[in-house]
Order: structure tokens, then C-alpha cells, then sequence
């Protein structure tokens, strides 16, 4: 009975040590396990990286690439416009030289005078094909006019007497104010005096 006794508690101590060698053997192969997922999971982290460094590299060569196509785009316009303002320039100009040209040719003032004229349409014309427009002052607007002189009148306080140089809008745009002599009433001023006293 002993010896029975003896064998059954070897055969469990055998099974037990079987069985904890199954649970290490379970336990080495699901650690494996996990080790090979967090392998792959470190490899497929670095592919995202790459694959967003190569996005970064690519975008940052389209961006110069734009910076550089845009700049060449602006001075191509700049040219461009340029160009267009100096053929009309141009044209101008072969006025002038043929009012230069009358003016040489005959000693009469009259022809001067055409020329000139012809000078001064053309120049406005061109100004108008560019969306230039004078402004037209007859009462002082400070948002359009710079008041250079006032002078004490009979016409109404703000009207405009002289211009000493034309103001311009373009396209709606003010682009160069209007230099001009103002009015005072004179009789307001003494009107004002009489009713302060």
C-alpha cells in the first residue's frame, strides 16, 4: 500500500510538474504572441511614418514649385501691363513728334496749337481706355479735393474757383486728389458778425 501510495503521489507530482510545464509553455508562447504583434505593430507605425514624410517632402516641392510658378505668373502680368500701357505711350508719342515735326516746318503758332490738341485727345483717350476719370469739382469735397488756397467771394462758401491740378479716379478708385482754390462768402462772414453782435 505503500509503495501504491508512494506511485500515485509521484504520478500527481509528475502531472503537476507537466502541467506547470504546460502553463510556462502557455504563457512563453502567448508572451512570443504578444511580441510578435507589438514587432508588427512597431513596423507598421513606421511605414505610417515614412509614407507621411514622403507626404511632407512631396508637398513642400509642390509648394515651391507653386511659389515659383505664381511669381513668374505675377511678373509675366506686371510685363504684360506694362507693355500694353507703353503701346499706347507710344502712340502718343508719334503725336508729338509730328506736332514737333509741324512746328519746325512752319512758323505759324496755329499749327502748334493742333498739334498739342491732338497731343491732349490722344493722351485722354488713352487714360479713358485705362478706366481713368477726372473728377469733376464744383463743390469742395475734402474726400476728393486738397483746398490749396480760399478766396473771399460772391459765390457760395466751398465752391470751387480754380483747379491747379486735376484730381483722377480710376475704375472708381480715387487715385490722385484734386488741387484747387476755394470760395469764402464774404457776405456770410459779415451776416454772422452782425447777428454774434
Amino acid at each position: 500500500m505503500k509503495n501504491e501510495k508512494r506511485e500515485v503521489e509521484n504520478e500527481r507530482e509528475q502531472k503537476s510538474q507537466e502541467c506547470d510545464s504546460c502553463d510556462c509553455d502557455i504563457a512563453r508562447d502567448e508572451k512570443i504572441s504578444e511580441l510578435e504583434i507589438l514587432k508588427q505593430s512597431i513596423e507598421d507605425q513606421k511605414k505610417l511614418a515614412q509614407d507621411y514624410y514622403d507626404q511632407l517632402v512631396r508637398l513642400k516641392a509642390d509648394f515651391e514649385n507653386y511659389r515659383r510658378r505664381s511669381e513668374k505668373e505675377k511678373k509675366d502680368c506686371l510685363d504684360w501691363g506694362k507693355e500694353k500701357i507703353l503701346v499706347k505711350q507710344i502712340s502718343i508719342d508719334d503725336v508729338l513728334q509730328q506736332a514737333l515735326e509741324s512746328a519746325k516746318a512752319g512758323n505759324n503758332i496755329e499749327s502748334i496749337i493742333v498739334g498739342l490738341e491732338m497731343i491732349s485727345k490722344e493722351f485722354s483717350k488713352m487714360l479713358k481706355e485705362e478706366g481713368v476719370e477726372e473728377i469733376q469739382c464744383e463743390k469742395f469735397d475734402p474726400n476728393m479735393c486738397e483746398a490749396l488756397d480760399y478766396s473771399e467771394s460772391e459765390e457760395e462758401d466751398g465752391k470751387v474757383l480754380e483747379i491747379y491740378q486735376k484730381g483722377y479716379k480710376m475704375n472708381g478708385k480715387l487715385i490722385r486728389v484734386a488741387k484747387v482754390k476755394v470760395s469764402k462768402n464774404s457776405k456770410d462772414k459779415v451776416g454772422t458778425e452782425i447777428k454774434n453782435n
